[in-house]
């Protein structure tokens, strides 16, 4: 997916109804469209090649850890913007048994974590023609919100940045996560259900400080980094090992009371 925070001027902010010839409106990570009713669905996606258990494959992890991270990725994606998610789509370029059915039943583990019944919110499609000597998975997430549940561009002046667990990639993430040293699911959760969190966004592959500047601008703010960061905010975050989170700087105590995660404030919005 090629990511911009507003790729058409016309589509900066969320609509009632699509504006003419806007179609999805692409915030993030995710693709936005409005429902009736003051709904809108999100969509979530997340890819992963050269990852997993069979010969050719550059970074060797069982599948069931595979499908747990690459599902992680597209909930996570779909939830910190306020909504619920409803499906799983599960693309497997590998056969059904043994690699197909270890990463279906790694993605079925992050599914029962957020209240999805794999047996009614999972289709599956896998490679049943030819043999595959390298792990290939797609995925995507639908999902819905009310209008009001959206927290997207609602960071304020003043609030700072704090950045959830430590930016890891490849075998870090497994020996991170062992360390409870990453963030996931649980502090996702947690932090939806706090009454002073403004806007959450999860880090990826493109680093603390892009995703910076993306939840900064959503609110029309610019971010004042802060100095001797502790956090490589260039480094890849992997499989999303990190969230951002926007408060006002009163709360960063109660944010460390609420979860056991490394943390550091990074940035503080300030007008444009």
């Amino acid at each position: 997916m090629i990511r911009e925070p507003f790729p058409n001027s016309s589509c900066t902010r969320l609509p009632s109804k699509p504006p003419p010839g806007c179609g999805f409106v692409n915030f993030r990570d995710a693709l936005i469209r409005p429902l009736p009713s003051n709904r809108f669905l999100v969509v979530g996606c997340d890819a992963s090649g050269g990852i997993g258990p069979k010969e050719l494959d550059v970074l060797k992890v069982d599948g069931k850890v595979l499908g747990r991270f690459i599902v992680r990725t597209a909930l996570m994606e779909v939830m910190a913007v306020g909504a619920k998610p409803l499906c799983v789509a599960c693309g497997l370029g590998v056969e059904p048994d043994p690699t197909g059915n270890r990463i279906i039943n790694g993605v079925k583990y992050e599914m029962r974590k957020v209240g999805l019944r794999p047996d009614s919110a999972l289709v599956v499609s896998t490679q049943k023609t030819f043999e595959t000597a390298q792990t290939g998975v797609g995925i995507t997430v639908v999902g819905i919100a009310k209008s009001k549940d959206l927290i997207i561009g609602r960071s304020k002046s003043g609030d700072v940045v704090v950045s959830v667990g430590l930016p890891s990639v490849g075998e870090e993430v497994l020996e991170n996560e062992a360390k409870g040293l990453i963030a996931d699911i649980d502090d996702l959760l947690k932090l939806l259900s706090s009454n002073f969190i403004h806007s959450i966004i999860p880090v990826g592959s493109k680093g603390v400080q892009y995703e910076l500047g993306v939840l900064a601008i959503e609110s029309g703010l610019k971010p004042i980094v802060a100095e001797n960061l502790e956090v490589n905010i260039k480094k890849s975050a992997g499989p999303s090992t990190v969230l951002l989170a926007s408060l006002r700087k009163s709360n960063v105590n109660d944010l460390r009371g609420l979860l056991n995660k490394p943390m550091s404030t990074i940035a503080t919005l300030n007008k444009l």
